[in-house]
């Protein structure tokens, strides 16, 4: 049985999204990109973008933030903030959420978005990211 639980967990561990992988270190460097319009950690606040504490988990545009049309339109769809669906807004916004007010080009380097959601990661404490991804499993 216990070899069983070993291999078990060793296959969840490989079948694990690759922002596992992620440098929380180097999203904060990678961040810096972000930081002229969000926030992050203590005393976050909204700048031209929302701050984002507590994102992952969120649904889209419902945060105490003045969202575009589209943003809010997305969450009433049931768009929720995930390793998983913030891999490719952070990769092309406007692409992934038509309308959006967000004017960031994007990041183009999956290590890049890899090691920022990492680093965003420690900012939404109460976040299950094994329930979130078994839920997504499902």
């Amino acid at each position: 049985m216990k070899i069983l639980s070993l291999a078990l967990a060793g296959l969840l561990a490989l079948s694990a999204p690759a922002f596992a992988d992620g440098d929380a270190d180097k999203g904060e460097n990678v961040f810096k990109k972000c930081k002229a319009c969000h926030m992050v950690g203590d005393g976050a606040k909204n700048r031209v973008g929302p701050a984002l504490n507590n994102i992952f988990g969120a649904v889209a545009g419902t945060q105490d933030f003045k969202y575009s049309k589209a943003m809010i339109a997305k969450g009433e769809e049931g768009l929720v903030w995930t390793v998983e669906t913030l891999d490719p807004y952070l990769e092309k916004p406007r692409a992934y959420i038509k309308g959006t007010k967000m004017s960031f080009a994007g990041l183009k380097k999956e290590k890049d978005r890899e090691d920022v959601i990492a680093y965003l990661m420690q900012f939404s404490p109460d976040y299950d990211l094994e329930a979130a991804e078994e839920a997504e499993s499902q």
